[in-house]
């Protein structure tokens, strides 16, 4: 009698997978909850589909596609099909690098061709002002809200990389910073000189208040940006380390405070960073290398905004576009 309790094939080698995810490429906690949800989802649909025993050398590329219908069916967007089907290429890859697969069925299966929503990014002017006024008036902590968007906007950080850096990261001799990005991957990127003045005004405020504030207990912490009343320094082992949703909170506030639209958050200061940097005339690949991206497609992204941004002109300027 078969124990009808015992996972699927399928399930074991989802878990195995994720497995390796988490081990050997360092991915972060949201990414293996979504990579557990969406092969979980399909395990499921093919064992109840063609029966407990399929294993994955019998999925075929209709199989999948089948799949992805159940999900238009169920009201889910192109995007949201799109990243299930960007899960189970991946552990289709896995499995043929593995041997459990001889092809890779999910290669077969094109992906849903979705809109393309370009991101909203302040012009030169804007950030420039928004990052120069940062004052008493705007700011709770200003040299240290000043020093965060020098960060995001002058070096295209990612708010969770921002948030990450400890004071051992700034590189002052090579004019460089350690940054830690996605899948534990380090890269350097430059330390232009408004930062650098911008982060020695900051540290010397941060080393008054640690003082100040911890006159017998003499706290430190390694986290570079701290949050406003040193919370959880006197703790043991407590950094008071500032929190990513600390950052957008500061972000959108002095955003808005200078006529910004309020659905900037630090990522737009990081879409700023790129789209900048390339129209002033940096090499695409040059800016792959301080976002960090992977793939090159994905900083190709800066080339459709500034396309569209000359579109606009175009069509507002030249006399046969009218």
């Amino acid at each position: 009698m078969s124990d009808d309790t015992s996972p699927s094939p399928l399930l074991t080698l989802v878990d195995a997978y994720l497995r390796v995810l988490a081990n050997e490429r360092g991915a972060s906690a949201h990414t293996l909850r979504a990579y557990q949800r969406e092969l979980g989802d399909f395990a499921v649909y093919i064992t109840a589909t063609y029966g407990a025993s399929q294993t994955p050398d019998r999925i075929e590329h209709t199989h999948i596609r089948g799949y992805l219908g159940t999900l238009y069916d169920r009201g889910l967007s192109k995007a949201s099909t799109a990243r299930a089907l960007a899960a189970i290429r991946s552990w289709f890859k896995w499995l043929a690098r593995t041997g459990r697969v001889e092809q890779n069925a999910a290669s077969l299966v094109s992906t849903p061709r979705l809109p393309k929503h370009l991101p909203r990014v302040p012009s030169i002017e804007q950030m420039n002002r928004v990052v120069d006024t940062v004052d008493d008036e705007t700011a709770a902590w200003p040299a240290r809200d000043r020093a965060i968007l020098e960060l995001l906007y002058g070096c295209g950080i990612r708010n969770a990389e921002l948030v990450a850096l400890n004071l051992a990261d700034i590189h002052w001799a090579n004019e460089a910073i350690l940054v830690r990005g996605k899948g534990q991957k380090q890269r350097y990127v430059p330390l232009g000189d408004a930062a650098a003045e911008a982060l020695r005004t900051y540290l010397a405020e941060r080393s008054a208040r640690i003082a100040a504030a911890s006159l017998a207990a003499r706290a430190s912490s390694p986290a570079l940006f701290l949050n406003l009343h040193l919370r959880g320094l006197s703790k043991p082992g407590g950094e008071a380390r500032l929190t990513t949703r600390s950052v957008g909170r500061i972000v959108k506030r002095l955003a808005v405070q200078h006529g910004l639209s309020s659905d900037v958050h630090p990522h737009t200061l990081r879409h700023a960073f790129g789209t900048h940097l390339l129209e002033e005339g940096a090499d695409l690949r040059a800016i792959q290398e301080l976002l960090g991206h992977e793939r090159l497609s994905t900083t190709q992204r800066y080339t459709q905004l500034t396309t569209n941004q000359l579109t606009q002109v175009y069509d507002c300027t030249h006399p046969r576009a009218k």
